[in-house]
């Protein structure tokens, strides 16, 4: 399984992917507080604990670059102990990233400069149509 990136853990926690960024955060906070599977051999206790610590640290100071790399430890160590916890995680990290850019695409910079425009549209990752009209 890929880690999760500490950046990313940032970038949602801080809402600078926006208001499409706080439903994943959100999704982390229950998966992090869900109870390992009976079957795995996560241990249910301070890890739990720390992590969902973590969370609520982020959320305070999102800045925290070692507070995000010790969460994304924790969600590596977890993952690796409970296959159940890696799916959701995995799952979770794909949608995390498209909603954050994360996943390559990149940033954008578009700029306008000089004389008069019409009909100006800055997007990105459009799934749809798009009507000027």
């Amino acid at each position: 399984m890929e880690p999760v990136a500490a950046d990313l853990l940032m970038a949602l926690a801080s809402g600078t992917a926006g208001a499409a960024g706080q439903n994943p955060w959100e999704r982390l906070r229950a998966l992090v507080q869900r109870r390992p599977d009976p079957q795995s051999d996560a241990v249910q206790g301070d890890d739990e604990l720390e992590m969902g610590a973590l969370v609520v640290a982020l959320d305070e100071d999102a800045s925290d670059e070692q507070r995000a790399a010790r969460l994304a430890e924790g969600l590596a160590l977890r993952a690796r102990q409970d296959p159940a916890f890696a799916e959701s995680l995995t799952l979770w990290r794909r949608e995390a990233e498209q909603v954050s850019g994360a996943s390559g695409g990149g940033t954008q910079h578009q700029e306008i400069s000089g004389g008069t425009q019409h009909n100006v549209v800055f997007t990105r990752d459009v799934h749809g149509p798009i009507n000027l009209g």
